[in-house]
């Protein structure tokens, strides 16, 4: 009897063992499934992660051009702008320079009625006018009419002509 008990124990360990070989490929099995499945949901998780990435990153790059074509046309508009204002300074400029030229014209046919007066008109007529006006004048006088002018003032405004027009030499030399 032990041998058969010993017969019957060995099929029902040989039972017991593929039983547990296949319990343990079943486990394996179900383990790799769920292996399977936690890197499949990882995988669709990093997926996701990564779309949802791109779509914001599309996003910015959408902001950025739509900023870079603003900024290109505020830049071309202030361009305009400036080019519109060098140009208008510069026909200001001109302007000016006419205006100068027109004034300096003018003085100079002052300053040649002042050379063409005899010296006793001109040193009087001078000492009437205010000090500005007078130097202005002086200063663009040939220096001997000048002189013979200066000649025949009265010695306290000749004194403080002559002290601006050296004031005024001094100014211009300097750098």
């Amino acid at each position: 009897m032990k041998k058969a008990e010993a017969g019957s124990k060995e099929p029902a360990s040989r039972k017991q063992r593929q039983n547990r070989k296949r319990e343990l490929v079943v486990f394996c099995l179900n383990f790799v499934c769920c292996l399977l499945a936690a890197v499949a949901f990882a995988q669709e998780d990093s997926l996701r992660l990564v779309e949802e990435k791109r779509l914001e990153l599309k996003e910015r790059e959408d902001a950025l051009k739509r900023d870079e074509l603003r900024l290109t046309a505020l830049k071309k508009e202030v361009d305009e702008k400036i080019q519109s204002y060098t140009d208008l300074l510069a026909r200001v400029e001109a302007a000016l320079k006419r205006v100068e030229q027109v004034k300096g014209d003018k003085i100079e046919n002052v300053v040649k009625a002042y050379e063409a007066m005899p010296a006793e008109d001109a040193a009087a007529r001078l000492a009437a006018l205010d000090n500005d006006t007078a130097l202005l004048i002086m200063t663009r006088m040939k220096s001997k009419k000048v002189g013979a002018a200066i000649a025949l003032m009265e010695p306290h405004k000749a004194a403080v002509l002559t002290k601006y027009m050296t004031v005024l030499a001094i100014k211009n030399k300097a750098p």
